[in-house]
Parts: structure tokens; C-alpha cells; sequence
């Protein structure tokens, strides 16, 4: 009998805590330590929409922008592209994990229990109220989405290390740690915002738990 309590109490559980959005920046590829962010998300018994950074595809668009000279909007879309490929490499190498791109689609998702990977480029391409330009990227795409979305908060990982204090967004911002944008979406969103950096897993761990509040608050 305690065994089937304890077995209902844990499948209650990813409905008692609200939707977080979770965007984890590209450069962590690189860096090796994908993985083990990917299971801190599996094991988290909440909602989660996972945002991913551009990396190395964003900076060989940017790369390829200063040798042809095409434009901030050309350029725009194929970062959201870069974003899709990372989303569906996700989703290829982590069981429970599915890509969505819609609202609808994310919510659909959650409603199946799985993790929901963003895929960017068909939702935002042609929208008007999402600026084009380099200023705003994935950092502020993900506030973005969690305004849409009613969530609880986001979390922005970094493949740095990112000190234990409270942060302002415009500190973030004139560091180059967050996009230009980043500062004005905080403000625009409401949605709160926490950093987390290299080492960080059990930190986000238990906060997407529940069990201690975000060690990096960012502050508008």
C-alpha cells in the first residue's frame, strides 16, 4: 500500500509545481556539459520548455553575414534556424524530449508528460512584434516565450561561471553575459528570471524542485 501512495504521490508531483522555462545557451554544447543539464531537466517533476541557444550554427551565421553582406532580417531567420537544429539534436539524443513549436504545440506536449524542446523558426519568422536584428537572441526569445506562455520564471544557463549574488539584467547586459534586448524584455515580460553558470546543475536542480529558491535572481 505505501508503495502504490508513494507511486501516486510521485506522478501528482510535475502537476504541483508551475510551468519554468529553461534556456540553455548554446556554447554549453561546446563545452561538453550538455548532458548532464539535460538530465537535471529530465529529473525535474514540473512543466519545462526548453530553449535552445544558436551556438557554433549562430556564429557561422554570423560569420557568413560579414562575408556576403546580407541583411539583419536574412540574418534573423537563420538564427532561429540555428536554434531548430539544436532543438531536434535534443530531442534525437534525449528520451522524453519532444520538439514543438507553437504554443499549442508546447502545451500539447507537457500535456504527455514530456519535456518540450522550442523550435523557434516557424512561429517567429514572419512576426513584427519580435525584433529582427542581432540585439535580441535567444536570451530574450526565451523571456519572450514564458511571457506567452503565463510561466513561473526562466532560467538562462551559461556554459560561465555566474557568481552567487543578485544580478541586474543591465549589468548582464553591459558584461555581454545576456543580448541587448535582454534588460527591456525583463522589464516588458514581469516573468522572473534566474542565472545559473558552469557547476550549477544541483543549483537548478533544486530550484526546479522547489526546494530553495534561485541562488542568481536577475533583477530588472
Amino acid at each position: 500500500m505505501r508503495a502504490a501512495l508513494q507511486a501516486s504521490a510521485t506522478a501528482l508531483q510535475p502537476t504541483d509545481l508551475p510551468l519554468a522555462v529553461v534556456k540553455l545557451g548554446g556554447s554549453i554544447v561546446r563545452g561538453g556539459t550538455l548532458a548532464g543539464w539535460l538530465d537535471v531537466i529530465s529529473d525535474a517533476q514540473r512543466p519545462i520548455v526548453l530553449v535552445p541557444g544558436g551556438g557554433a550554427l549562430a556564429d557561422e551565421v554570423r560569420h557568413c553575414q560579414r562575408q556576403l553582406g546580407f541583411g539583419d532580417s536574412t540574418a534573423h531567420r537563420m538564427a532561429l534556424l540555428a536554434m531548430d537544429q539544436l532543438a531536434w539534436a535534443i530531442a534525437g539524443m534525449t528520451p522524453g524530449y519532444e520538439v514543438g513549436t507553437t504554443i499549442e504545440d508546447l502545451r500539447s506536449i507537457h500535456e504527455r508528460g514530456l519535456v518540450a524542446v522550442w523550435a523557434p523558426s516557424a512561429f517567429l519568422a514572419d512576426r513584427t512584434d519580435v525584433e529582427a536584428t542581432w540585439r535580441l537572441t535567444s536570451d530574450s526569445l526565451a523571456l519572450w516565450l514564458a511571457g506567452k506562455l503565463g510561466a513561473a520564471s526562466c532560467c538562462v544557463v551559461k556554459s560561465a561561471p555566474i557568481a552567487r549574488r543578485p544580478l541586474s539584467a543591465d549589468a548582464l547586459r553591459h558584461d555581454g553575459v545576456v543580448d541587448e534586448a535582454f534588460p527591456a524584455m525583463l522589464r516588458e515580460t514581469g516573468v522572473s528570471a534566474a542565472m545559473f553558470g558552469q557547476g550549477d546543475e544541483g543549483g537548478l536542480a533544486a530550484y526546479l524542485a522547489g526546494e530553495s529558491p534561485a541562488p542568481n535572481p536577475v533583477t530588472a
